[in-house]
């Protein structure tokens, strides 16, 4: 389905692209934890609103 050079090509792209975005998050860990602190809530808030929409479908299925 893919040629080799495809595979290759992903391969390096994804270790080259994860490392990128471990250091980029590593470098940015101590602003988020300042600016974003509490932001967990929201995350928690919207997963609830989510799963109520899911139990209201499911109970009200016909």
């Amino acid at each position: 389905m893919f040629s080799t050079g495809q595979l290759i090509f992903v391969i390096f792209f994804v270790i080259a692209f994860v490392i990128l975005i471990t250091i980029s998050y590593r470098k940015d860990k101590k602003i988020h934890q300042k600016h974003y602190k509490g932001s967990i809530w929201i995350l928690i808030g919207f997963i609830f609103f989510i799963g109520i929409l899911l139990a209201l479908k499911l109970w009200l299925k016909p």
